[in-house]
């Protein structure tokens, strides 16, 4: 395996495993969301019930314990990218990486105590420092879980099946990873320090084009859809929302880094009636409010143009395919699946695509919507717009509907003018299967282990939220008329021995009985 592929699908994985901390933040900002906008006082005058003591003192303590979560971000990331980044003893390397992010803390601490860098308390925000798990250290937020993450990931495959002498024999094996983790965070600990400000400074040069009021909210949702193709939208995601590429927002005195947490503080404590609910266009442009375009209203007219664009002899087998893969998007926030079935077989209607959503983001900025928070179904709209005062809600048809429009007609016009492949435009008879719809797993399995050359081309499957990532020996025994079968939504090469294959939402269930067939 060449470096630059090697390096290229290090990346992808990177990106994989920091998928496992947001998928966790999703339904909990869920609950923090609806707990701190009940016990918003605009919202007790409405609702006066919520006045009570019991349901106060019950929805006040609900966005306490969610928030409990968002306070431990950096842990839950060195936790997420152990078990990704690791191919062997996941298990050993999350429990690795706590220990690892504990130790960075505490010898970052060492380090600033013996140099005399160590702020007294009331200074701690200016110079870049705060306590994590009771200890002072520097800020070093999910980068500093991310650091920790990776060490624990690298030790554990790298010594897993360390063998000791025999007067060291209890600590071999599995026992010396975190032994080992805590020797290479102390080497870590006292190096970060050092490169720390030159690393911050290069994310904040980052940011001055990426906060920039128009090219910034226009670059950011169009990179993040040209990112999709090759699994690297993660990362980029998380760089704005969690770096200091993202922007540092002081409120109240109190420093926040990246875009997320200073949202999380001003929607989850501070709330609309508070003078920081004026950032909130800024934070915003880079979060939900974008996604809901593309799930609420783009998908959807795609999804139409689709049906109506497709032969009639197919529409009637096409009409339950289409409708699944636009409610995927509305209620699930995954749009892969139907962005897939025209990415590769029209890349300019996929331009079109992503310069809009650029151009979207851009209109909602200036028109000073405040929809916050990660994804963007229907409930995230009702939560994060409708429940909370001065969103402005409305902006999202404001935009939405007239793209919704221009994207039926321009997708209707350019799946007839250039005869795109779009499902049901297939010329001969085509029943289509309902594999998918059914949750026949095994069957799907059976055939995808098959397509691709059978048991011994095999040589690793992964998954990430919509697609398999499987590597192969030979690509030339792939059959991809016979994937079709399978119901996927899409396949492609992203290197020369690895393939995606689109499954949307149940693409976890389908790995698992791929698992289950290469082991029988």
């Amino acid at each position: 395996m060449s470096k630059k592929k090697k390096f290229n699908e290090e990346v992808q994985r990177f990106g994989r495993s920091l998928l496992l901390p947001i998928a966790v933040m999703a339904p909990v900002g869920m609950v923090l969301g609806i707990a701190g906008a009940f016990v918003q006082p605009y919202m007790i005058d409405k609702l006066p019930f919520l006045a009570n003591k019991a349901v106060n003192t019950t929805l006040i303590s609900l966005r306490d314990i969610a928030n409990s979560i968002f306070n431990n971000i950096p842990l839950l990331f060195a936790m997420g990218v152990a078990y990704g980044m690791s191919k062997k003893e996941k298990g050993i390397a999350v429990f690795s990486s706590v220990i690892s992010y504990i130790i960075l803390n505490i010898t970052v601490n060492v380090w600033l105590n013996v140099t005399g860098n160590l702020a007294p308390a009331a200074e701690m925000a200016t110079k870049g420092q705060a306590m994590v798990l009771g200890i002072q250290t520097l800020r070093l937020d999910a980068l500093g879980g991310i650091i920790s993450g990776l060490i624990a990931a690298f030790t554990t495959d790298r010594f897993y099946k360390l063998e000791l002498p025999i007067a060291f024999a209890f600590f071999s094996g599995k026992k010396s990873v975190p032994i080992i983790s805590i020797g290479v965070t102390l080497i870590v600990g006292l190096i970060v320090p050092f490169f720390w400000q030159a690393l911050t400074a290069a994310l904040v040069s980052i940011s001055r084009l990426l906060l920039h009021k128009v090219w910034g909210t226009f670059l950011f949702p169009f990179l993040n859809r040209i990112f999709i193709p090759f699994g690297l939208h993660h990362v980029w995601n998380s760089m704005i929302r969690f770096t200091p590429t993202g922007g540092s927002y002081v409120i109240d005195g109190q420093t926040f880094v990246g875009v997320m947490p200073a949202l999380n503080h001003i929607l989850f404590k501070l709330g609309p009636t508070s003078e920081a609910w004026s950032l909130m266009p800024d934070l915003t442009r880079y979060m939900g409010q974008l996604q809901m375009i593309n799930t609420l209203f783009m998908v959807p007219a795609i999804g139409l143009a689709m049906y109506k664009s497709a032969y009639a002899k197919n529409r009637k087998y096409v009409k339950g395919i289409i409708l699944t893969m636009v409610l995927t998007a509305v209620l699930g926030n995954v749009t892969e699946p139907i962005e897939f079935s025209f990415l590769f077989i029209s890349p300019l209607l996929f331009l079109f695509h992503s310069v809009m959503l650029g151009v979207a983001g851009v209109s909602l900025y200036f028109l000073g919507t405040a929809v916050g928070y990660i994804r963007g179904t229907i409930f995230d709209f009702a939560i994060f717009g409708l429940m909370y005062q001065d969103t402005k809600w409305y902006n999202l048809l404001i935009v939405g509907i007239p793209i919704f429009i221009i994207y039926y007609f321009v997708f209707t016009w350019a799946i007839k003018k250039w005869n795109i492949a779009t499902p049901g435009r297939e010329d001969e008879d085509i029943q289509y299967n309902s594999l998918l719809q059914d949750k026949k797993y095994d069957e799907i399995a059976s055939i995808v282990v098959e397509a691709l050359g059978g048991k011994s081309n095999i040589t690793n499957v992964d998954n990430c939220v919509t697609r398999l990532r499987i590597d192969l020996k030979d690509v030339q025994l792939v059959d991809k008329n016979r994937i079709k079968d399978s119901g996927t939504s899409g396949i492609f090469f992203p290197s020369k021995t690895h393939i995606h294959i689109v499954f949307g939402p149940h693409v976890e269930f389908i790995r698992n009985a791929v698992d289950e067939e290469l082991q029988m």
